[in-house]
């Protein structure tokens, strides 16, 4: 089986394929001082929940945008797997073109999301993830990767407005506002931010599809993206397993 590992700047999300099939996937925290041995621990408690074995494991692929975590990552992959991982990064066999000023600029998260936009669709794509940043990467439809903006994520940009507005209480988002005139704090804030947000992503891709001037799909991943897609009719599609899926095209396209 392969076990494929996304490590974002707020959380790893895993997924253990078994062929073409995703068997299961999980969300975890991501810790910077997490030692190999913790990591050990945690996910053969994932893994037994599932009746799943580390044994099964006979690859692994790794795309990382936190680099103080890949050596633990690494470290835990060769002691309780005996397996080197296959790491996103320069060097690696994407078959995709990154016209990017700097390619080696572009997060590893990015790439991933691009290649399995443009397996998926062979189409001009634009991704949107929601992650601790909100990225959009634009694929063309000869399947180059072409660039895209970052902003804030919503998360963020939420923790912003706890920290420096200090009357204001925290909220969670988790659901849709029932009205964008609100008649209390939490009402009025959580309409904010997901009305508000939503009309950020929309924006974007607008202002992105008026620049590319060619037909195009657009499609979001990532945790939030359900909930903002649900406010964003320029969302046409969420696929939550994006980047899993991703990361195991890249594994097969770097098989000698």
């Amino acid at each position: 089986m392969l076990l494929v590992m996304d490590i974002g700047n707020t959380n790893t999300v895993l997924g253990l394929f078994d062929g073409d099939r995703l068997v299961h996937d999980w969300r975890i925290r991501t810790e910077v001082n997490t030692t190999a041995d913790e990591y050990g621990i945690l996910l053969k408690n994932l893994f037994e929940t599932q009746d799943l074995r580390f044994n099964a494991v006979t690859d692994i692929i790794i795309s990382c945008v936190v680099p103080p975590v890949l050596r633990d990552v690494e470290g835990f992959c060769r002691k309780y797997f005996q397996i080197q991982p296959l790491v996103v990064g320069p060097g690696i066999r994407t078959g995709m073109p990154i016209l990017y000023d700097n390619p080696k600029e572009v997060g590893a998260d990015r790439i991933v999301n691009a290649v399995a936009a443009y397996e998926k669709y062979r189409s001009a794509t634009i991704v949107v993830d929601f992650g601790t940043a909100t990225t959009f990467d634009y694929v063309s439809e000869r399947g180059e990767y072409m660039g895209g903006v970052i902003c804030p994520g919503i998360l963020i940009s939420c923790e912003a407005l706890f920290q420096k507005a200090s009357k204001l209480p925290r909220v969670e988002i988790f659901a849709r506002p029932k009205s964008i005139l609100a008649k209390n704090t939490i009402g009025s804030m959580n309409a904010g931010i997901v009305f508000g947000y939503a009309g950020l992503v929309g924006g974007i891709i607008q202002r992105m599809k008026k620049e590319i001037q060619t037909p195009l799909r657009v499609v979001a991943t990532g945790g939030l993206a359900p909930l903002i897609a649900s406010e964003c009719p320029e969302i046409e599609e969420v696929d939550d397993y994006l980047t899993l899926k991703g990361l195991k095209i890249l594994f097969e396209r770097n098989q000698h």
